[in-house]
């Protein structure tokens, strides 16, 4: 038990999605659960990634009755939103009973990854021409902000996030954007951020609350992903790597946090849990509390170099 979660073994989740294909680049996750307290099911999204110059080219949302067994009922293609590439996205309802997917999406006017909102009343009807921006880099004043997770908490939702603040200064012959992707650059680095709303629709950037520390195996990445309450204290999971060669593979890590605002690490030393295989990475878990217990959902390397998407329950 480390702050109030319980640790997990990867490997013996049980595999929901699978890859479209072996190897590296081939990777199906960054998965978020939204347990709707309203029907009582699953909400999940998850994206599917294929190697360059595909990228990350769907999200889908699929529905559960057991947080386990799903079926998609929507599709959202780059192509739809004129992007390269999307990333992480969330499925979250506010209280008129609309359900709202935030999305991240390289913006084609800059190719800095950015986070933008649809509204439906309800999933399967979600249309990719609605999408309204929440937060740019321009926003943020940074280089790229994306990789949702939205709670409500106290009144209020907050929204986690990864973002790539500015260089101090600018890797001489860097191009930060030329790839469409600063966080796989190595000139900034990847942060945690937080911004909240009183209705869901409107969102106020916050600024930073999980920085890189300045040495150890988290020092270029601390992507915060998901939180849960475990009283007195939120725990948290993030995604850490000790450099750029590892953006693509990062594994899981544990924080601390009493305000949501400042965290403390809890394994300062390595990762919390790993994968037995290749590049050891665990990353993008949700963990979702089920009744006497947690769900914990994952993307996974395999032994070919892919990642696939998995699920584990486990008892508190």
């Amino acid at each position: 038990m480390w702050g109030g979660l319980p640790t997990f073994d990867p490997e013996v989740g049980t595999v929901v999605r699978e890859p479209d294909g072996s190897g590296a680049g081939y990777w199906v996750g960054a998965p978020t659960v939204y347990h709707d307290p309203a029907d009582g099911r699953y909400y999940m999204s998850y994206r599917i990634r294929r190697p360059r110059p595909d990228r990350g080219v769907e999200n889908r949302i699929a529905v559960s009755d057991d947080g386990v067994t799903f079926e998609d009922i929507y599709t959202l293609h780059k192509d739809a939103l004129g992007t390269e590439s999307i990333e992480r996205c969330c499925v979250y309802r506010t209280d008129d009973g609309k359900f709202h997917y935030a999305i991240s999406c390289v913006d084609p006017a800059d190719r800095k990854w950015r986070t933008d909102v649809l509204t439906a009343d309800d999933p399967s009807s979600l249309d990719a021409s609605s999408a309204l921006p929440v937060l740019t880099a321009y926003d943020i004043q940074g280089e790229g902000v994306k990789d949702p997770n939205v709670y409500r908490i106290g009144g209020q939702y907050v929204m986690l996030l990864s973002y790539a603040p500015r260089p101090s200064r600018r890797t001489v012959g860097g191009n930060m954007h030329g790839t469409g992707d600063v966080y796989n650059t190595g000139i900034t680095k990847s942060h945690s951020g937080l911004a909240t709303s009183h209705d869901g629709y409107a969102w106020t950037w916050e600024g930073d609350i999980l920085t890189p520390p300045d040495e150890g195996w988290d020092q270029y990445a601390a992507r915060l992903g998901t939180i849960a309450w475990t009283p007195p204290v939120f725990v948290g999971l993030y995604d850490g790597s000790r450099d750029v060669g590892g953006n693509y593979e990062e594994r899981c890590g544990l924080a601390t946090s009493y305000d949501l605002r400042t965290w403390r690490r809890l394994t300062p030393e390595g990762p919390w849990v790993v994968s037995p295989h290749g590049t050891e990475s665990v990353r993008y878990v949700d963990v979702v509390a089920d009744g006497s217990g947690w769900l914990y959902y994952y993307e996974m390397a395999r032994a070919d170099g892919s990642h696939d998407l998995r699920v584990q329950r486990v008892s508190r």
